[in-house]
């Protein structure tokens, strides 16, 4: 029979708490590295704005299967040793491109550093959820999530630090080599929520090893809230990872100094955390519909804001709102997800749920990609990924209101 490890001590959970974090920084550093890599990356590897926006969008597509693969591996043999392996793959796949010069090879490490990337998130979601109390599910989950725009200002800040015409490698290079040390301290100090029995030989009670994918995702009612989780992380995805990929390239393009486009990408992931930490309270306190729905409606604003903003300060201000409304919302819709399935399926819920997201978010990179190499505008751009917000914030609305979501609402 599957079994939760015993209750941890508050000091074991704070240090787990922060190991997530410390991960997430460092794969919130790696996701952004090529997005501010690429204005200087590109023209000297010769890569064309298509090969770019598969660079960006492979990436995505193996976070979309190592998340579902990284959940199911976790509800069958327990969280830490998936988180591990996750973490020690996009370290070591992201160390790899520091020495690659080819689109093929480039191609295939960002694949295989992007199912480590996807890997992990699950597992982060789970233990969130299994190492708090409910009325503290949000807050922990939105501290954790953090560690992802936390790491992607740290990368775009990282360019101011560095002398002009830096070698963009070094990007990759400290954002392999911090992964890799990490992964000692993780296989030393961090607690293990949740290791079935015998995963060797499972038993017949209900769980991921014995029930099917459709009963863990569809079954005793949680049809509905799964779809609609899938309906709000799609496109929201889609508008986080084209920001995230190619906002230094659109902001290139309005004619601003090249130093002023990682700076764009700075504010947006700051603003990022500000917006969890500020948001996460309420949902504990008075549920997800109202604070989310809100969240995601402000979101349309600032993105037609954004569209055709063309001063620095305009530009650096609404990137900041966008990143403080688009995530903000998203880490603690990330508790919900994940308190919406039972312990022993829960990695696979969230794995599933993460996996779903990631197809918006291959088809965001795509579609910048595709729009700008025919000449689209970036303001264009920028305005089309209004609808994807106000679906998300209907969907969430709709999430809020149906039946039998016993979530983190009071």
């Amino acid at each position: 029979m599957p079994a939760s490890t015993s209750s941890p001590t508050p000091v074991r959970s704070i240090v787990s708490v922060l190991l997530c974090f410390l991960a997430a920084v460092l794969e919130g550093f790696d996701i952004q590295a090529l997005g501010v890599a690429a204005p200087r990356m590109a023209p000297e590897l010769a890569l064309g704005a298509a090969q770019m926006g598969w660079l960006f969008a492979i990436g995505s597509i193996g976070i979309l299967f190592g998340a579902s693969i990284g959940g199911r591996v976790a509800d069958r043999y327990g969280r830490k040793p998936a988180f591990l392996g996750a973490v020690a793959v996009f370290g070591a796949f992201t160390l790899l491109m520091s020495v690659l010069s080819s689109f093929e090879g480039l191609f295939v490490a960002r694949l295989i550093a992007g199912l480590g990337f996807g890997a992990a998130l699950p597992n982060m979601m789970a233990l969130a959820t299994e190492i708090s109390p409910p009325t503290r599910r949000a807050m922990t989950t939105a501290a954790m999530f953090c560690g992802l725009p936390v790491g992607g200002a740290l990368c775009a800040s990282v360019t101011q630090w560095l002398p002009v015409g830096f070698d963009w490698r070094v990007l990759f290079q400290i954002g392999g080599i911090l992964p890799l040390l990490l992964v000692p301290a993780i296989a030393i100090w961090m607690i293990e929520t949740y290791r079935p029995s015998s995963p060797e030989r499972p038993s017949s009670k209900k769980s991921i090893s014995t029930s099917t994918l459709m009963q863990a995702l569809f079954g005793e009612g949680r049809a509905v809230p799964t779809l609609l989780i899938w309906s709000i992380l799609a496109p929201t995805m889609l508008v986080l990872y084209l920001i995230l990929n190619w906002l230094p390239t659109l902001v290139a393009s309005k004619g601003l100094a090249v130093s002023i486009a990682p700076l764009a990408s700075m504010w947006f992931n700051l603003g990022g955390v500000v917006g969890a930490l500020l948001l996460a309270p309420f949902v504990d306190r008075y549920g997800f519909r109202v604070p989310i729905t809100l969240g995601f409606a402000g979101l349309v604003l600032a993105l037609v804001g954004l569209s055709v903003a063309a001063t620095e300060t305009h530009i650096l201000a609404l990137s900041a709102i966008s990143g403080l409304l688009l995530m903000g919302s998203n880490y603690s819709l990330y508790a919900v997800a994940a308190a919406c399935y039972p312990t022993e399926s829960r990695g696979t819920g969230s794995g599933a749920a993460v996996a779903v997201g990631r197809v918006g978010s291959v088809v965001g990179p795509l579609f910048a990609g595709a729009l700008l190499a025919r000449g689209v505008s970036a303001e264009t751009v920028i305005l089309w990924l209004a609808p994807a917000a106000a679906l998300a914030a209907f969907a969430t609305w709709a999430l809020g209101r149906s039946r039998g979501v016993a979530l983190v609402d009071p």
